[in-house]
């Protein structure tokens, strides 16, 4: 198992994609809470990742609830009410990107899936096993007693199962935020610092997002909408980065002075100015023209432009 949370966690969104080509080839459906409790039995948590945070969730199963919205991102995973289903695509970088190096440096730069590549189908003799506690079986846990000597790793796996449906049904809304969008191709060498700093920065206490963040001001037309200061359009908001926990909107805009401010679920109802003042003045622009990227951090109301 590799050492690093990087590592284990881009482990453990391969193994999410092997589970659910598993499942189309047995026909067997896993809930979200399955799919992430299988994936965690099969790359266990290191004893840092095991660590209980607030409510009773592994730090690692946190870590990798979020970062499956990279896998949404690509294409590759698609998240319903209903459950996660895997798309062809998905299927398809099991085998092009078939080792953890690959897949990593593939997911986080955005490297197509080559052309031949074709979709997997069940090796002959296939059986599909699972390694993960049942959800009843976790269930059954909480109404006898346990040993009184337990690792951080058992006491992880098994709040896994419970975990996983409470963090999904918080992380939903923000899931709506995420759009599909394509980065710059990297080298392996040149990807590998970036990928182990989008894990192991600070661990991230998920905070309650809001369903869509705008940039509401006097631009927007600029960037296609029928109108400035009017928070309810498309192109007013902003996409949220689930491992910097931050909204983020980038532009091209010509040299000049604008002016905005931050407006929550559309509407104004929740708006943040200057200094994250609630319904505060106008945050100001003085732009040299080209690309501005204007972050928003829900947390503490906090804006960066650059």
């Amino acid at each position: 198992m590799a050492k690093s949370t990087a590592e284990n966690t881009f482990l453990r969104l391969k193994t999410v994609l092997d589970v659910l080509t598993e499942g189309v080839w047995s026909g067997d459906a896993l809930n979200a809470g399955q799919v992430l409790a299988e994936a965690t039995a099969r790359v266990p948590f290191n004893e840092h990742e095991a660590e209980l945070l607030s409510g009773g969730i592994p730090r690692g199963h946190k870590t990798l609830t979020s970062a499956t919205a990279k896998l949404v991102k690509a294409g590759w995973l698609v998240k319903g009410r209903s459950g996660w289903t895997i798309t062809d695509e998905g299927m398809r970088a099991t085998v092009a990107f078939p080792d953890a190096v690959s897949f990593a440096s593939a997911l986080d730069a955005g490297t197509p899936i080559p052309a031949d590549v074709q979709v997997p189908t069940a090796p002959e003799g296939f059986v599909r096993k699972t390694t993960a506690v049942p959800e009843t079986a976790v269930a059954a846990t909480d109404t006898k007693k346990t040993p009184a000597k337990k690792t951080p790793a058992k006491k992880a796996a098994a709040a896994v199962g419970k975990a996983a449906k409470v963090l999904e049904d918080a992380v939903e809304p923000v899931v709506k935020a995420v759009r599909k969008g394509k980065a710059p191709a990297k080298t392996e060498e040149a990807a590998a610092p970036a990928l182990a700093e989008s894990f192991e920065g600070p661990d991230v206490e998920t905070h309650p997002q809001p369903e869509a963040v705008a940039v509401a001001g006097d631009f927007n037309t600029i960037l296609g909408a029928p109108e400035n200061w009017a928070p309810q359009y498309d192109e007013a908001q902003m996409e949220f980065d689930f491992l910097d926990q931050i909204w983020k909107k980038s532009a091209e805009l010509p040299a000049g002075f604008y002016t905005f401010k931050i407006a929550l679920n559309r509407s104004w109802d929740e708006n943040y100015g200057a200094f994250g003042a609630f319904d505060g003045p106008n945050h100001e622009l003085h732009h040299a023209g080209g690309t501005v990227t204007i972050r928003y951090n829900h947390s503490t109301r906090d804006i960066t432009i650059n």
